[in-house]
């Protein structure tokens, strides 16, 4: 009898029965994709970013698509990571699944709130969501500077959690950024976060968005965020890597692990269908039986000579 190929992961000490997770803002912040596959039977959902406060978010509009792509300026809106500590929390983890759960602030010291709010809380890794390209001041993201992701990195250890760093493509200096989030005691990298861009409404001659501006995701950004998976494997070649950005079927997925990812997140097209990220997990188990590869280990890297 066939035995099927084994996804089980690992990102540092966390340990992951399937390589496939959701991506930070794609899926909620509880159990609202439970309606559509088990959670459990993902790798880990990733929460939408908390910050230590509840927080409105940019005016609407506040999504829109741009082709096969969306962008939006949602604003990091959340009830706050200790509100949601007491009121989401125990429902995602009774549905079985395991927990990431992303922070941000817009000061050192924020980020460092957040962190602290979630100490000892059941979650498996804090996602260091250190850019945030849908806020206003966009010239001071956190992941554009090698020192500011460093601080944000030692802010969070208070949260005594294993950090994984989400850091932005919106700059040449991503593995100089990655090297100080690594020195700073980063356990993982996540790679990478959404593109600066925006649209115009040529009728009313005024951004598409209430916020000018936003966050460009989906499948046109694939290929950036592949390469930069990609170019921090070939700097680090042993340092746990996230690959996420326009991720929408289990070739892309495969391309990631070749890439050099360890796991990787499916986030936008979970809103054009909430299924994707089981879909995406069944499509890389029925590539590596297809190629009869026996566990997923054995690819990450591959396209590494």
């Amino acid at each position: 009898m066939k035995t099927h190929a084994s996804l089980r992961t690992t990102v540092g000490d966390v340990v992951l029965e399937s390589c496939i997770l959701t991506a930070s803002g794609t899926a909620g912040f509880s159990t609202e994709l439970a309606a559509y596959g088990e959670l459990s039977a993902l790798g880990a959902v990733v929460t939408k970013s908390l910050a230590a406060f509840a927080w409105e978010g940019n005016p609407a509009p506040r999504v829109t698509s741009v082709g096969d792509a969306m962008m939006n300026a949602v604003g990091l809106s959340g009830p706050g990571a200790s509100v949601w500590r007491e009121t989401d929390l125990p429902a995602l983890r009774a549905t079985g699944a395991r927990v990431v759960a992303s922070v941000w602030g817009r000061t050192t010291e924020e980020f460092a709130q957040a962190a602290s709010a979630l100490r000892g809380a059941d979650v498996s890794a804090l996602e260091v969501n250190a850019s945030c390209p849908n806020l206003d001041d966009r010239s001071t993201m956190f992941a554009h500077s090698p020192s500011a992701t460093a601080s944000v990195v030692t802010a969070c250890q208070t949260s005594e959690l294993p950090l994984w760093v989400k850091l932005s493509p919106n700059t040449p200096d991503l593995v100089e950024v990655a090297t100080s989030a690594l020195n700073a005691g980063a356990n993982a990298l996540v790679l990478t976060n959404t593109v600066l861009g925006m649209s115009i409404d040529v009728e009313r001659r005024t951004p598409t968005l209430g916020n000018g501006g936003g966050g460009l995701s989906g499948p046109p950004i694939f290929p950036m965020a592949l390469r930069a998976v990609y170019e921090c494997r070939e700097a680090f070649p042993t340092v746990p890597i996230v690959g996420v950005g326009g991720v929408r079927s289990g070739g892309d997925a495969i391309q990631m692990f070749m890439a050099g990812a360890n796991a990787v997140e499916v986030g936008t097209a979970s809103f054009a269908d909430p299924r994707a990220p089981w879909r995406v997990q069944r499509e890389v188990a029925k590539w590596l039986d297809r190629h009869n590869i026996a566990t997923l280990e054995s690819i990450i890297g591959g396209a590494h000579g």
